[in-house]
């Protein structure tokens, strides 16, 4: 389990395919601290750690993952948001996240306010899923707030921590994020037959 609080950002040194799977290898400064088959979450995806060498990391992912998620696009070089899973009797800052996307979504707009950013996101509302006013959402593993909240898109307002410390300074209109709806809104939604 994590919490959108994200831990460090990784980078991509090198993408390698076998069969349908990818094999993605990140530096990153809590690499030497990681174990072999302990869970990190990825722009909010949960893969295992499969290798470890020096400040050097790979996990793997599987063709349904490739194929929900935004990994299929990242390059070698690209900045990824990390986080390890939470800890027993670590603080819970963010939200319930189970590194489970959902679905992606396309950035529609990024509004300058002066000290501090909206993003909008538009996403196929089609799937069932759902966020709320004041609700809490996952976009590429950051625990957020909606802002505001319409059938297939919403927004988010960014502080200028979150904006320089996350991947998020790299997202323009056209790119694409994973997201992660809030597991009670899900489970709401299930319960009145929306999904």
């Amino acid at each position: 389990m994590f919490t959108g609080i994200i831990e460090a950002m990784g980078q991509v040194q090198a993408i390698q395919e076998e069969g349908t799977n990818k094999h993605f290898t990140l530096s990153a400064p809590f690499a030497q601290e990681l174990q072999i088959d302990q869970s990190v979450a990825h722009n909010g995806i949960c893969l295992t750690v499969v290798n470890i060498e020096g400040d050097k990391y790979t996990v793997t992912a599987i063709d349904e993952t490739l194929q929900k998620t935004n990994l299929n696009s990242l390059q070698v070089g690209d900045k990824v948001n990390l986080e390890r899973c939470m800890s027993a009797n670590g603080r819970f800052d963010g939200h319930i996240v189970q590194g489970h996307v959902d679905q992606v979504a396309v950035c529609e707009s990024v509004e300058d306010q002066n000290g501090s950013w909206v993003f909008t996101f538009r996403y196929d509302s089609t799937l069932g899923n759902v966020t709320v006013e004041k609700g809490s959402v996952t976009v590429n593993g950051i625990s957020l707030t909606v802002v505001n909240s319409q059938e297939d898109r919403f927004s988010v307002a960014i502080i200028p921590y979150t904006y320089e410390h996350t991947n998020l300074h790299q997202v323009k209109p056209g790119s694409t994020v994973n997201l992660e709806f809030d597991i009670i809104g899900k489970y709401v939604a299930r319960l009145l037959g929306k999904s």
